[in-house]
């Protein structure tokens, strides 16, 4: 008797064990992890397209997260994405005229900025906007320009 209620105390901390890294596992693949302290300064971006990212994504550069996506809007002025990236104040030296691109990691297809830095000797602070950005890929229409090309190659040689 003892053997059986001692099985299934080692089959439910088995399942306990589990059901905590599946949490967590959760918590990572949601970017949900890591609490933002509020630290760092505010930089805008603007662009046409952003695809499907979202709030607390990663922003990158070199690979390494600077910061988070903190706020998205919408200019109805200019029809632009207006993307608002929290970079971590430790990160006080990236150039002005840094680049902003938005690309896709993983094979679940999230999405994240990306910066890559520029040659200026001015470096971004709170308020300021990255002016040269690059919008998301979307599949569909890169397939869809593909098609048409093909179309009109098809077109011109009858």
């Amino acid at each position: 008797m003892s053997h059986s209620r001692s099985v299934e105390v080692m089959v439910g901390a088995f399942m306990a064990a589990g059901f905590v890294a599946l949490f967590f596992l959760a918590m990572q693949v949601s970017n949900l992890s890591t609490t933002s302290t509020g630290e760092g300064y505010l930089v805008a971006a603007r662009f046409d397209n952003i695809g499907s990212l979202k709030v607390r994504s990663p922003v990158t550069m070199a690979g390494v997260r600077v910061g988070r996506v903190s706020g998205i809007e919408y200019d109805s002025e200019t029809y632009e994405a207006v993307v608002n990236l929290r970079i971590e104040s430790r990160f006080d030296k990236i150039p002005d005229d840094s680049f902003a691109k938005i690309f896709t990691a993983g094979l679940l297809g999230e999405q994240y900025v990306g910066l890559d830095p520029g040659g200026s000797e001015e470096y971004l602070k709170g308020g300021d906007e990255i002016s040269l950005t690059q919008p998301a890929l979307v599949l569909e229409e890169i397939i869809g320009q593909f098609l048409f090309s093909k179309a009109q190659e098809d077109a011109t040689d009858e």
